[in-house]
């Protein structure tokens, strides 16, 4: 990573690095630290070009939002087996020079990248640290952009990689005069921002300029504002807040915790403090979590992870008690996200000032969807009988807006989710839907959820109902409304199954009413209700219908009524609705409703009975197959006969007559004095009779993804049926191709007719 060493800093921690008499080499021969050249040199910024911001509103976007690919440097400074797992996430954009190139793409195969998500950047680099000198990608209002500034490196190439990415992405780019590393910035995509106190300390002592500018500069070129600047608590040399904290979400940041007994202690505290009494974007304070590191020596990287898409990668360190301790952290705070731990025993392996997240950066999803819910509602929320979710939805793409997929999501006390519609609100990108049903002192979870025309969608918060937005309903006593719910009619009559009727609820009190479930005890109805609880506003009426709906039907009236109770419970009371239903309507008469033949020899026996119980006798008039002749039908008794209430039962053996051509279904209907019952009949094809065609005749290829062919001297004709016995196509000729591409996929029966009239039947497979 990008290092910045005063020289009276440098000789400090020479000094202690002597006392403690180490093996460790001093700080300045250390590869990754400044070089002395580097030290004395005073180019930084030389060559940096200042312009106006942007003129539209700028927007940093956040490491956790969706992201189109990964930056990285080749020679690398990662494994190669992470740039392997990187590939199946992301594209990676990785920087390599011209000459290096082919040796990239070599290393990358044998370590099995997927080459296909990786493009090649040709560019001159000094170092692998890309999260230092990378671009800032930003939107712009809808269009990418990126900020450069100035790289506090005296690292010429590096320094100019944000113009390398500008040009390569042909997108704006803005130059913010300040000087900046990546390593010490992180955003929340909602214009909150946190650094460690080295972005002041170095725009002060190298170009004079003072805390106030640097926050009017991070807010005009990013939207940055407000901007958290902390202590270093590391209180090591490199001063990047990724060495010791990170943003999991706009509300969740991850701060480092050593123990006690360490130097260091008090000062994390103080920074953990400093957000957990600090209100996030959201309104209210950050969740914080706090990953233990064992201070000293030991590595224990944890903060310097990098996240991508719906991935954690987290750096691994030496203590495996602290390592697992660390992967359960992140995936308590980030719920449905996989959480990798990455070792790094090569390309000079991870540090603890110097890690994974140093050496890649995340490249926005140019057209992303994004939801932009700001007026997040926690905490205890003022009475209303339905409360108003208001979101943006900014569909980078340019794509529409899919209308019936913008929805609020919410579970009341704990129960299933329920989806409310949002309508535009008439402000530009905004839409409103709406929370109903819920009482006084109800607990609500709920979420944002939309998507476009282009593919994209994205929820608020990422996390949906693993961990959505929480809030409570302070408790209410709704006043008793003046005047009465009115039901008419207030008795219902049915005469046979299958009849529908309705009653009306009107709402003539003063009050709003809720109507919180309608249901009738008999069994007998099935309801037709409007989505319940239901707020009936006042002077407001529905209509719930009932569906008489007993097992079979009848068709003979009678004045013999069952009574049912129809519950109507409301706000306001329970109200009582009469359900007069015929017993002549609630035959119920037992049978075999399908058959299914799989042996050509089979016989099946099958047995119905009368078991209504207000029904004494139901005469069977018939027994017979409809339309078809290919059952032989028994029965016994031998109709008409008369079936008591559960006493008598009838039997009936059916079997299968010879036959060849291709019917697999027919059917049986009983007719009685209620009615027509239907038995299905399902009949194998493997059972059909099947002769074989001569040698000369052939039908080919089968199976068939399109066209096949019947060909033989003697044939006169050809018949195709399908499994219901259904004829779709017939042609005649010796020679016959037919286009079967637009028929539906499975098994027809062919059956060719040779000119001496015999019949042969062949299956054909189209794919």
């Amino acid at each position: 990573m990008k290092k910045a060493l005063s020289i009276f800093t440098l000789l400090l921690l020479m000094a202690v690095t002597m006392q403690a008499q180490d093996n460790k080499k001093p700080d300045w021969m250390r590869w990754h630290y400044l070089s002395e050249e580097e030290m004395h040199d005073k180019s930084r910024g030389m060559t940096f070009v200042e312009t106006d911001p942007p003129t539209g509103t700028p927007r940093f976007v956040a490491e956790f939002e969706p992201m189109q690919g990964v930056m990285i440097r080749y020679p690398l400074g990662i494994p190669e087996s992470l740039v392997a797992q990187l590939s199946n996430n992301c594209m990676v954009y990785c920087i390599v020079s011209g000459s290096q190139q082919s040796q990239a793409q070599s290393t990358f195969q044998n370590a099995g990248v997927n080459m296909s998500n990786v493009t090649f950047v040709n560019a001159q680099s000094d170092s692998y640290w890309v999260r230092d000198y990378g671009p800032w990608y930003i939107f712009e209002d809808r269009n990418p952009a990126i900020v450069d500034n100035i790289y506090n490196r005296p690292r010429p190439n590096d320094d100019n990689m944000s113009q390398v990415f500008a040009n390569f992405w042909q997108i704006p780019m803005y130059g913010m005069r300040l000087e900046h590393t990546g390593g010490n910035m992180m955003e929340d995509g909602r214009g909150h921002g946190v650094s460690d106190d080295l972005v002041f300390q170095e725009n002060q002592q190298d170009y004079g300029i003072n805390e106030a500018t640097v926050r009017q500069r991070m807010n005009d070129y990013l939207g940055i504002n407000p901007y958290h600047v902390t202590i270093d608590p590391q209180g090591d040399y490199i001063a990047h807040v990724d060495c010791w904290g990170k943003y999991l979400a706009p509300d969740k940041i991850l701060i480092a915790q050593l123990p006690q007994s360490n130097p260091r202690y008090q000062y994390y505290e103080q920074v953990a403090e400093y957000f957990a009494t600090t209100n996030c974007c959201w309104g209210y304070p950050y969740h914080v979590y706090r990953v233990q590191e064992p201070g000293g020596y030991t590595l224990a990287p944890y903060t310097n992870s990098l996240i991508l898409n719906k991935t954690v990668y987290v750096p691994i360190g030496t203590n495996s008690t602290y390592n697992q301790q660390a992967l359960q952290v992140y995936q308590e705070a980030m719920p449905g996200y996989e959480i990798i731990g990455v070792a790094n025993n090569t390309y000079n392996g991870w540090e603890n000032t110097d890690a994974l997240h140093c050496r890649t950066r995340g490249v926005m999803d140019f057209h992303m969807l994004f939801v932009d819910h700001r007026d997040v509602l926690f905490g205890e929320q003022e009475w209303q009988d339905s409360i108003p979710v208001v979101s943006k939805f900014i569909a980078y793409s340019g794509a529409n807006l899919k209308q019936d997929s913008l929805l609020v999501y919410y579970s009341i006390d704990g129960g299933a989710y329920q989806t409310a519609h949002m309508t535009a609100t008439g402000n530009p990108d905004e839409y409103v839907g709406y929370i109903k049903g819920y009482q006084g002192e109800s607990e609500i979870d709920y979420y944002v959820f939309g998507a476009d025309e282009s593919g994209h969608r994205y929820t608020q918060p990422v996390f949906a109902d693993l961990d959505p937005h929480h809030f409570t309903m302070e408790a209410h006593e709704p006043p008793m409304p003046q005047g009465e719910l009115v039901i008419t009619p207030d008795t219902l009559w049915f005469e046979h199954n299958g009849d529908e009727q309705a009653f009306t609820i009107e709402n003539q009190t003063n009050a709003t009413v809720q109507i919180n479930a309608i249901t009738e005890q008999g069994g007998y109805l099935l309801p037709d209700t409007p989505n319940l609880p239901y707020n009936l506003q006042v002077g407001e009426s529905i209509s719930v219908g009932f569906l008489f709906s007993f097992p079979l039907k009848a068709n003979r009236a009678s004045d013999d009524y069952v009574s049912s109770l129809i519950k109507v419970q409301t706000s306001v009371g329970e109200k009582l609705v009469t359900a007069m239903i015929s017993k002549q309507g609630m035959v119920n008469f037992v049978y075999q409703n399908e058959m299914y033949f799989d042996d050509p020899t089979l016989v099946i026996e099958s047995s119905f009975f009368n078991k209504s119980v207000f029904v004494p006798i139901i005469k069977v008039i018939s027994i017979a197959e409809k339309d078809t002749d290919y059952l032989n039908i028994e029965t016994n008794p031998t109709p008409p006969f008369d079936l008591e209430f559960n006493g008598d039962e009838a039997f009936m053996f059916v079997s299968l007559k010879d036959f060849a051509k291709g019917y697999v279904q027919t059917s049986i209907e009983i007719e009685t004095d209620y009615g027509i019952f239907e038995i299905a009949v399902h009949i194998n094809e493997d059972i059909f009779s099947v002769n074989e065609l001569s040698a000369e005749t052939k039908l080919y290829p089968n199976p068939t993804t399109g066209q096949f062919t019947v060909e033989g001297a003697n044939v006169a004709k050809v018949e195709v049926y399908n499994l219901v016995g259904q004829k779709v196509h017939e042609a005649e000729g010796q020679v016959v191709s037919i286009d079967a591409a637009n028929w539906n996929k499975g098994i027809y029966l062919v059956n060719i007719i040779e000119q001496n009239g015999a019949v042969v039947a062949k299956k054909l497979v189209v794919k």
